[in-house]
């Protein structure tokens, strides 16, 4: 009797282990099917080579990637010569999906350059065939938070800018950032409701978003109607040598941290978004890793975790 009963509860665990399996192997099948009708473009970013350029297009062409997100260290030593850099671009097949322009001031005295530099910026990425700048700010304050007078000077400066890259074709995009201003999720609000969507769209940075209090899965949805592309990244927080300290994080590979990127996937899919979704890591997050290597743990992630074509 003792016996029969032991075997009925191991069939019962076990037909219900076999559901719990299968359950969810039906809902990670539902979302590869979501994800593989999405038409995201997949691109990654040049920064993690730290200024070697060649190598980086490279690499991420090697890896298979179809766009490259280059950074204004370029400009200098291309600038006179646009063609090269280009046709460096075209041997590796690689699109330029976004330029980072830099840093966008919001001191009156300064307005003038900054337009100007980010104007000149605008016409480089048109001669690189390029249809995109991304704008950043060092404005946040060291010892307060940002009034919303700040918040919407950086959207007017950032009008502006747009508005003239604009008439060569190129789309200006403000990229949220930590310790920037546009850190939280109501900060980014306040920037982007003064944004003219004409002129200035918002590149989704979802680990910024995500460390900055928000959920960028929501965000997608929110943002929809001036979504222009998404940076995709992961950020480990708390640290495991940081425990008790929940403003450290750093930066990682796809699927390691605490971004719910499979629910940004579903979400850019529901909106039905055909723009770039750019892989970015500032830095290679262990010292044992080559940037080429993160590439391809990144690209692993986005072609076998979530069953999404590069």
């Amino acid at each position: 009797m003792h016996e029969t009963v032991n075997r009925r509860q191991f069939l019962t665990m076990a037909g219900l282990s076999a559901l719990a399996v299968s359950a969810g192997a039906s809902r990670l099948m539902a979302h590869s099917e979501l994800v593989k009708k999405s038409g995201l473009k997949i691109a990654y970013s040049s920064i993690t080579w730290g200024g070697n350029d060649a190598q980086a297009i490279a690499d991420i062409a090697g890896l298979g990637y179809r766009g490259i997100q280059l950074r204004s260290n370029t400009f200098g030593p291309y600038r006179a010569k646009p063609s090269e850099l280009k046709a460096l671009l075209d041997q590796h097949k690689l699109t330029l999906a976004m330029f980072s322009s830099g840093n966008v001031e919001i001191d009156p005295a300064k307005e003038q350059s900054t337009i100007d530099t980010h104007v000149a910026h605008a016409s480089f990425v048109k001669a690189l065939g390029g249809s995109a700048i991304q704008l950043t700010n060092s404005a946040r304050p060291k010892d307060r938070q940002p009034t919303t007078e700040e918040l919407k000077r950086l959207a007017t400066v950032m009008n502006e800018i747009g508005k003239q890259a604009a008439d060569m074709g190129i789309q200006a995009a403000y990229h949220n950032h930590m310790n920037q201003l546009g850190e939280t999720p109501e900060e980014v609000d306040v920037i982007v409701q003064t944004m003219n969507p004409k002129y200035c769209k918002l590149l989704l940075d979802i680990a910024h978003y995500r460390q900055g209090g928000g959920q960028p899965e929501k965000a997608v949805k929110q943002y929809k109607d001036i979504l222009y592309a998404l940076h995709l990244k992961d950020t480990m927080s708390p640290l495991p040598d940081k425990p008790e300290n929940p403003k450290a994080y750093k930066f990682v590979e796809l699927g390691r941290g605490n971004v719910d990127v499979p629910a940004v996937f579903k979400a850019v899919d529901d909106i039905n978004f055909k723009g770039w979704g750019i892989i970015e890591l500032d830095g290679v997050p262990e010292k044992d890793k080559t940037a080429a290597q993160c590439a391809q743990i990144n690209k692993d992630y986005i072609t076998k975790t979530l069953n999404h074509p590069l």
